[in-house]
């Protein structure tokens, strides 16, 4: 009988571990000797073989099984800071409710290895041109990372790798909620891609504290995501490696800006939110599509040649505010193409406290003026408001100037031209 009833006990057991996917996990995935994960909840990366030692497909796979594993339940896995980083292959699908998390504090001049040319921390060393890094589903998030791509071209511009984005959304559903903070990228070139289509549209995408310098010119792109977008705190500079000796020169930054492509690109979106983004050395700062809205505030675009370019499809919602900000469009092959602000189609734009200047910068080369302050261009059904705006350093004859425009409102206030004179009326 006592036979019978230990092996009942043992059969209970085996029965219960195999039945409880939770279980499962914590069994597997204990974390190393010495780390408080357990008491956090995380789940340790090393564990599941994970290693800084190991190859780039090795890590892939089993980043993939812990990913895979932790999603039956919901979970953090934890990637332990180390000196090296972790190579890990391209490819990576981040399933639903699964958080992967560093411990690297983020910073927009990065991490420094103490003894070489290199960062150090929670870091992702990328070295496969295959696949996206990593695509995510819904109800994910991505935090205090660092992703590097090493053998990225630091100084010739025709050894540029056009790696796929680091970040995209996972194609197979939708996606929505997720969250995306305290991230820093080295080397990449085209940063984070959210390009959903209106079958498969995705929501609540939450992008913060984000730090690196795409060398297709491309940071933030977004398609097709209703429910509210929002960019908060984001900082793109070509200075981002400058703490390990790595930072861009004139020439890269002269080839990214030839891609004319902007740094935040929004469309196909419901009342989009932009607070305190940055941007310096890119063709464009920001596109706002012909089928978005929204608020963008605080921000500064810094060595561009179209810092603000405003597209509208209609007068009902293509509306956007935009408010306390500084453009310095500068750069460009035809100064007649600078713009700071530019605006197309049918909506409304409102500028409130938007000042536009210029001048030289030795990181790139410049022409150290813009055409105007404002371009309307192929415009019809279109309004504008100016309210406190400084305008300086522009070559035109008046600071806003019409080209195949018709029905076309724009009011000023408040505001001064190149030679502090009052602009204010109808135009």
């Amino acid at each position: 009988m006592k036979a019978a009833g230990l092996l009942a006990i043992v059969l209970f057991v085996t029965i219960a571990v195999v039945a409880d996917p939770m279980h499962r996990l914590s069994g597997l995935e204990k974390p190393v000797a010495g780390s408080d994960d357990d008491d956090k909840g995380w789940i340790n990366l090393r564990s599941f073989g994970v290693l800084p030692s190991n190859t780039g497909t090795i890590n892939r796979d089993n980043l993939q099984r812990a990913i895979d594993a932790a999603s039956e339940v919901g979970g953090v896995l934890f990637l332990e800071p180390a000196a090296e980083g972790y190579e890990i292959a391209s490819g990576l699908v981040l399933k639903e409710n699964v958080s992967l998390t560093g411990g690297s504090p983020v910073s927009p001049r990065g991490s420094k290895h103490p003894d070489r040319a290199a960062p150090v921390g929670s870091l992702i060393r990328v070295t496969d041109d295959k696949h996206p890094f990593i695509a995510v589903q819904s109800a994910t998030a991505i935090a205090n990372i660092q992703f590097w791509y090493p053998e990225q071209s630091q100084a010739d511009p025709d050894a540029v790798k056009p790696y796929p984005p680091t970040i995209t959304l996972d194609k197979s559903g939708r996606v929505e909620g997720v969250t995306l903070s305290s991230l820093t990228f080295y080397g990449e070139y085209e940063t984070m891609d959210f390009r959903a289509t209106s079958e498969r549209h995705c929501e609540l995408l939450l992008i913060r504290d984000c730090y690196g310098y795409p060398l297709s010119g491309k940071f933030i792109t977004i398609d097709y995501c209703y429910d509210i977008p929002r960019i908060l705190d984001c900082h793109v500079n070509p200075a981002i490696m400058r703490r390990f000796d790595r930072t861009y020169g004139k020439a890269m930054v002269d080839a990214v800006i030839r891609n004319q492509t902007y740094a935040y690109n929004i469309d196909h979106t419901d009342n989009a939110q932009l607070i305190d983004v940055f941007c310096f050395g890119t063709y464009g700062g920001i596109l706002l599509g012909a089928e978005s809205y929204g608020q963008l505030t605080n921000f500064n675009f810094d060595c561009v040649t179209i810092g603000i370019h405003k597209r509208g499809a209609n007068t009902f919602n293509r509306n956007w505010m935009v408010a306390q900000g500084s453009i310095i469009a500068n750069t460009g092959e035809d100064v007649g193409a600078i713009h700071p602000i530019l605006v197309e189609g049918s909506g409304h734009l409102s500028l409130s406290n938007v000042e536009a200047f210029s001048g030289h910068n030795p990181a790139l080369t410049t022409v150290g003026k813009s055409f105007g302050y404002l371009m309307v261009r192929d415009a019809k059904k279109l309004t504008i408001s100016v309210v406190g705006a400084r305008m300086a350093n522009y070559v035109a004859d008046v600071p806003i100037s019409k080209v195949n425009s018709d029905d076309v409102t724009i009011a000023v206030s408040a505001s001064f031209d190149k030679d502090n004179c009052l602009v204010s009326g109808t135009f």
